[in-house]
């Protein structure tokens, strides 16, 4: 264990999620001083990082103390006139910048500097770097996206994402690059006088060793999906009311596996929701299709009928024995079938998110997997760094047989990559997660004209999404930029018992 002690109860996300990028293989605690002397000491520790924020005075310093005794001190200066606030890495540190015109000669605020002097000590410690620098939140497209927008040039950006954060010239460049994309997208969606649609659909043929989304198994749900869906309906009805004289952006139903549906489902559920709201500008909507073991021809059909015009079928490997390892209940001949019956159905933006990183992969795997899909030929490629979640299958069994990646998680990159270009597919959108395999990224990538527009309001967080069904989260983004946020809760019984209160919940956000 790595155990982090500092004086007040600030920052302990940031430096959680720095320290554990370094040594992803410890568990990492954060505490302060009082909540320590409450619990008591580990004894199993590695080593400890004592850190003294004194920001009132513009002085940030921290000790590094090894189990043999070993102490490395450093200390560092921050802006006083921040006064300690912390803000949003992704939104706040932009609009400190803005003030210098450019220079980043200034100094920082006492989260940043903070993350500075521990990365630069840490990195020094373990002897290298991390492709994002001191960056721990989960959407740095946004740093170089909002500079765009309040007039930065590109040598302004990439100076200050590498001298703020420390980002590497690789990730740098994609940053910057995947900005531009969105913003060009964006600039051609009146999002602003709209909002986009989120549907959850929480049941699965089974639960995969990696998951910790809100699933169930659809099996022991069947006779309920009627009652699930009449939900819904009620929380469309609210929308329908709420949102009159909006449009809606983009519609994404998700889960789960949404195509656990039956066609006369899919069709009811689709079919009131084009009944209820205005869809006339609705730019794109996605199905996430993702488990091949789900999909009929009947339910394509369905969708299709219905005017779904972009879909998801996910491989996550074209290895039957990872496949198997990880819970996916399907082989990768099911999935070239269901990949190819889409094509037939007439799907023209096919969507394939694969993982790197899976327990027991190595770079051939995964070379193998970009193979095969390269002669598939699908629109929109997401590739994925493996995170291991809290909740997750898979995380109880690194807890239990010790944390492994076969591979380089950096060069299964390069190869997914270099698969994406091949194909002629960009990137146009990334985020991170916690405890992402190589302290990497998840990247989509896809042809002109077939980027996921879901996928970018969300994550540039422009607009209000309304998230509807259980474990789903609903935002409300106002006109300052101010995101507040509301949820349902995630069991699917207490979700159909209390759908009356998951709509009060919707009415008091937007009120």
């Amino acid at each position: 264990m790595i155990q982090v002690l500092i004086n007040k109860d600030k920052f302990k996300y940031d430096i959680h999620s720095l320290v554990k990028a370094f040594y992803p293989k410890e568990d990492v605690s954060v505490l302060t001083f009082d909540e320590l002397s409450s619990k008591g000491d580990n004894e199993n520790i590695l080593f400890k990082i004592e850190i003294i924020l004194e920001e009132e005075a513009g002085k940030i310093s921290m000790k590094i103390i090894h189990s043999d005794g070993v102490c490395k001190e450093a200390e560092t200066v921050c802006d006083i006139a921040s006064n300690g606030v912390s803000g949003n890495e992704e939104s706040a540190e932009v609009s400190s910048e803005s003030s210098t015109n450019g220079s980043t000669a200034s100094l920082s605020t006492p989260k940043n500097s903070l993350k500075q002097m521990m990365y630069r000590e840490l990195s020094h410690e373990i002897g290298h770097e991390l492709p994002w620098g001191s960056l721990t939140g989960i959407r740095p497209t946004r740093i170089p996206m909002q500079m765009l927008e309040s007039g930065k040039n590109e040598a302004e950006i990439r100076k200050y994402m590498q001298e703020t954060f420390f980002v590497s010239d690789e990730k740098t460049d994609l940053a910057y690059n995947i900005a531009l994309r969105e913003k060009k997208i964006l600039d051609d969606i009146n999002y602003e006088n709209g909002y986009s649609i989120y549907l959850g659909i929480p049941f699965c043929p089974t639960t995969c060793l990696y998951c910790s989304f809100t699933s169930f198994p659809i099996v022991t749900w069947k006779k309920k999906v009627s009652d699930y869906i009449s939900c819904l309906e009620k929380e469309i009805d609210y929308v329908a009311e709420t949102f009159q004289g909006k449009v809606v952006n983009s519609v994404y139903i998700g889960g789960g596996t949404p195509t656990t549906l039956e066609p006369d489902e899919m069709t009811r559920l689709i079919t009131y929701l084009r009944e209820k709201l205005d869809l006339s500008e609705c730019r794109e909507f996605t199905v996430e299709s993702g488990r091949p073991d789900s999909i009929t021809r009947e339910k394509l059909r369905a969708m299709k009928e219905c005017g779904v015009d972009r879909i998801s079928v996910n491989p996550q490997t074209m290895s039957d024995e990872t496949l198997k390892r990880i819970g996916r209940k399907h082989t990768v001949e099911q999935f070239i079938n269901a990949y190819n019956m889409a094509r037939e159905e007439g799907f023209d933006n096919i969507n394939m998110d694969i993982i790197l990183g899976l327990p027991g992969e190595t770079e051939a795997d995964v070379e193998h997997t970009m193979q095969e899909i390269i002669k598939l030929n699908p629109d929109d490629l997401t590739v994925h760094s493996l995170s291991v979640k809290r909740g997750s299958r898979l995380a109880e069994h690194i807890r239990n047989n010790g944390f492994f990646v076969a591979g380089d998680t950096g060069r299964m990159m390069e190869i997914a990559k270099k698969g994406a270009a091949k194909m002629g597919l960009t990137p146009y959108y990334l985020y991170r997660q916690k405890n992402i395999s190589g302290n990497l990224e998840n990247t989509g990538y896809a042809r002109e004209g077939k980027a996921g527009i879901y996928n970018i309001l969300m994550m540039e967080e422009v607009q209000s999404i309304v998230a509807l069904g259980a474990g789903t989260v609903t935002k409300r983004v106002y006109g300052d930029g101010r995101i507040e946020r509301c949820d349902n809760v995630k069991d699917v019984t207490l979700y159909m018992n209390n759908i009356d209160d998951m709509i009060e919940r919707k009415k008091s956000l937007f009120t």
